[in-house]
């Protein structure tokens, strides 16, 4: 009895020892209430381009050729969900870029890897897996539900996935991510597409690769114009971001 008294005691200590705040010693302890958990605010959808979950488990997992990668989740094709990295922790998804102001996307997002080659249609399966986990982060970690993106919308100089195949709309129908209402109709006289482009989140340093990033998520192509269609898209798009700020 008595040595399982002294080791309950050693599990409380080393419990009470892992859950007490890291303080400077160099400074006196003066603990505030007002503060929370840093927490990501966006979540970043991504296509691994390779042959099987296998394939891209052991990229995520390993040293590559191009440096350690990771992303905080794996959706497979069949629906197979797989968690490498804690909600809570830095995974290195992103690589440069940035999305309106944020600059430093693996700090402030989430990383979802999708099992998809980058050309062929998403299964249905994968979709609705990829459904429920968007639904449980923006509502565990409270992300805005219209804040997925592209890694090709953060970094569209590099990158282009998950690519024209992937299905936004049906995102949109069940409530994540950003997307243009008919009903907002024509921009007004004056409209700047280029303006609009920037207050929505792309980077304007190459316009050409940020129309073609747009345009592979919201007309699935890959054109580098903008068109009449366009202007009313990307109106609708400021529209609705404004609403839901």
């Amino acid at each position: 009895m008595a040595f399982r008294c002294v080791s309950l005691a050693l599990l409380l200590l080393l419990c009470a020892c892992t859950q007490a705040p890291v303080r400077n010693p160099i400074a006196q302890w003066e603990p505030s209430p007002n503060h929370d958990a840093r927490r990501a605010v966006l979540i970043v959808l991504h296509a691994t381009e390779q042959e099987s979950v296998a394939q891209s488990l052991h990229t995520l997992r390993t040293r590559n050729s191009g440096g350690p990668v990771s992303s905080h989740y794996l959706v497979g094709a069949d629906g197979g969900l797989y968690q490498l990295v804690e909600d809570s922790r830095r995974a290195w998804h992103a690589g440069g870029g940035s999305w309106g102001t944020v600059a430093d996307l693996n700090s402030a997002s989430i990383g979802i890897e999708l099992d998809n080659d980058g050309a062929e249609p998403f299964p249905p399966a994968q979709i609705d897996a990829l459904l429920r986990l968007l639904e449980d982060l923006c509502t565990r970690l409270r992300i805005p539900r219209h804040a997925v993106i592209a890694h090709a919308d953060l970094a569209p100089t590099r990158k282009r996935d998950p690519g024209p195949q992937f299905p936004w709309a049906r995102l949109a129908q069940a409530g994540f991510g950003l997307w243009p209402d008919p009903a907002d109709g024509e921009p007004p006289p004056g409209f700047d597409p280029w303006l609009a482009l920037q207050a929505v989140g792309y980077p304007l340093h190459d316009r050409a690769a940020s129309v073609r990033a747009y345009r592979r998520h919201y007309r699935g192509d890959e054109a580098d114009t903008l068109d009449a269609e366009d202007h009313r898209i990307l109106h609708s798009l400021v529209l609705q971001a404004r609403r839901l700020r």
